[in-house]
């Protein structure tokens, strides 16, 4: 890896570290390397509610730039029931968390995404859409995604839900943040009502050409009636 690669080194929850993180972060302080903390803050979790686990999630980012030298943090509320970032309470966690450190430092954030909803399906369209929306809102500096179906099953993400996360944050880019409420409360209550029954989707291979590396057009389709949805909210993006 070059110097200035992310090297990544991981906190634990909550507000914990063990040796061997110690002992990277050393390493990496010693090298001289830009260095990439995660952390995902759990909604539900020790911390509690929503207040309690954005005051964990503000101490957390400090800290990976305190304690590991940090050159940006990568955070990740998550939702301890669905084990996603796109629910409601965790976008809350983020948002509130982000803006708040944006008003007051200068420090590079980013956030993983995981959706509940898999590849070439509406749903996980949307529930990228609304992070996206939501970091791009409260002043986030990087978007890391997109791993679909919470990111724990072979092949189950695309180039296209990271398309999706790139053009909704260009679409909401200097939004007015109480438009961006009001948006947000609509779109999370398109998706959230599925969460027990949320589509798998499709593997990498089977919505996309493996040798051309180009979205299937049953994907594309679906990608536009995503869009059409965002438009019919107020996003005037891809018109």
């Amino acid at each position: 890896m070059r110097p200035s690669d992310s090297h990544e080194v991981s906190q634990l929850n909550e507000l914990k570290i063990d040796v061997g993180a110690l002992c990277v972060g050393a390493h990496y302080a010693e090298a001289g390397v830009n260095v990439m903390v995660e952390q995902m803050p759990i909604y539900g979790g020790y911390a509690g509610g929503l207040e309690a686990t954005t005051i964990v999630d503000v101490a957390t980012t400090l800290n990976s730039f305190v304690m590991l030298q940090a050159t940006w943090h990568l955070d990740g509320p998550v939702h301890v029931r669905w084990g996603i970032t796109t629910a409601r309470e965790a976008l809350c966690v983020a948002g509130h968390a982000a803006k708040a450190i944006e008003e007051n430092t200068h420090l590079i954030l980013g956030n993983q995404y995981y959706t509940l909803a898999g590849p070439c399906t509406v749903m996980c369209l949307l529930e990228t859409a609304a992070q996206a929306i939501t970091d791009t809102a409260s002043g986030r500096e990087i978007l890391s995604g997109v791993a679909s179906c919470k990111g724990v099953t072979t092949d189950l993400f695309t180039a296209m839900e990271a398309r999706m996360m790139g053009e909704a944050a260009h679409a909401v880019a200097g939004m007015d943040l109480h438009e961006v409420n009001v948006l947000l409360d609509k779109l999370v209550s398109m998706y959230e009502k599925d969460y027990k029954t949320a589509p798998t989707g499709k593997k990498f291979q089977e919505c996309y050409d493996v040798k051309t590396l180009t979205p299937s057009q049953e994907y594309v389709e679906i990608y536009d009636e995503a869009v059409e949805i965002l438009k019919g909210l107020g996003l005037d993006y891809w018109d």
